[in-house]
């Protein structure tokens, strides 16, 4: 079977879980919902108490919400993936002459399309409590691309969680024990210089404060010639890139290795 019908078959899986999306509307309503609570909370409860030197607390804390967001949004492809196989669909979609790794495929694409949603909303929402971007519409675009292109990478080590647990609730449940901690041991809420020693270090190295830190400086949204901890924040957008091919060439071979296992028990 040819790249180009493993492509198409690929899309025609992406556009069902669409239409899924669209005849249940209550799953993009709470996805959005999420990241505008955090974002009122953040601002007008927590917002007053945190200083950033040089900054102004809203602009600093969007990138971050952003950054966040896509990485929790990608746990809907392992929940996803978890509940077609528990419902037996999977099994539907092997009697059909179909490559098998467009179900991989199409479930992590449809979930960019979810996150531009998403970013969308945030953005609308960041706007309303004085975020502004203060690039170019290229760096800008940029800044949205670098947090699409982490989100995608990451929902490949979500599929994979999808694949190995028993259920789409044991999915959530260990994708939050994942990702709080690394979306919060970071600079998304608070500036890495508050941290504690072990805390900063793990944070300065931590892709998720890479990613969050592009989309500062693409969005402009952190003050010329501001100094940044270690290399890996003094080259975000470099470092974010790193991790992301990293984790596609790792987790992509064995997600469809471990795709076939699981479709053939």
């Amino acid at each position: 079977m040819s790249y180009l019908t493993a492509i198409g078959d690929g899309l025609v899986v992406a556009k069902r879980n669409l239409i899924k999306i669209k005849r249940v509307p209550d799953l993009l309503v709470f996805t959005t919902l999420q990241p505008i609570m955090f974002v009122l909370l953040f601002v007008y409860v927590f917002g007053g108490a945190i200083v950033v030197k040089g900054s102004n607390y809203n602009e600093f804390l969007i990138a971050g919400i952003f950054a966040q967001t896509v990485i929790f949004g990608s746990v809907i492809t392992g929940a996803g993936l978890a509940e077609d196989i528990q419902k037996g669909i999977i099994d539907r979609f092997r009697s059909l002459p179909m490559s098998p790794s467009a179900v991989l495929f199409g479930r992590t694409l449809s979930d960019v399309v979810n996150n531009v949603i998403v970013v969308i909303v945030m953005s609308l929402t960041g706007l309303v409590v004085g975020w502004r971007i203060r690039t170019s519409v290229l760096e800008a675009l940029a800044g949205y691309l670098i947090l699409l292109i982490f989100a995608y990478a990451f929902s490949w080590v979500m599929a994979m969680m999808g694949l190995l647990a028993p259920g789409p609730e044991v999915v959530n449940n260990a994708a939050f024990i994942v990702i709080f901690p690394l979306t919060f041991v970071a600079n998304t809420f608070v500036p890495i210089v508050t941290l504690p020693g072990p805390l900063r270090t793990f944070a300065e190295w931590n892709p998720v404060s890479s990613v969050t830190q592009a989309a500062r400086v693409l969005f402009g949204n952190i003050p010329p010639h501001t100094p940044a901890p270690g290399w890996a924040l003094q080259h975000p957008v470099m470092y974010t890139l790193m991790w992301s091919v990293a984790i596609l060439v790792i987790f992509v071979p064995l997600t469809t290795r471990q795709f076939r296992r699981s479709v053939s028990r």
